[in-house]
């Protein structure tokens, strides 16, 4: 977005110039249209933390064909990869041993 050549407006105390939204898509839309840079004096500031993930170990888990079969088609039924179905399914089995 190229640099806005307005002068902020002071809204005065305690009102906002940015305007109350009553949907992220009527905020967004909003946002579209106008320089975050121009309301900064509005802005707060936030601290993140993020905390690394753990990497993911892998594990090999030979199945014979029926068995890869039938996790490709189930997995298939729900969307995901016969991958991502395996470690949903282990996950379970693990939380509720």
């Amino acid at each position: 977005m190229a640099p806005s050549k307005r002068t902020p407006l002071a809204a005065g105390p305690g009102k906002s110039r940015i305007p109350k939204f009553k949907t992220i898509q009527e905020e967004a839309d909003w946002w579209d249209t106008h320089d975050f840079t121009d309301y900064l004096d509005e802005m707060t500031p936030v601290k993140l933390v993020f905390k690394p993930r753990p990497s993911p170990r892998p594990v090999v888990v030979p199945l014979d064909s029926a068995g890869f079969t039938a996790l490709e088609t189930k997995a298939k039924e729900r969307g995901v990869t016969p991958t991502a179905l395996a470690k949903e399914r282990i996950e379970e089995r693990l939380r509720s041993a």
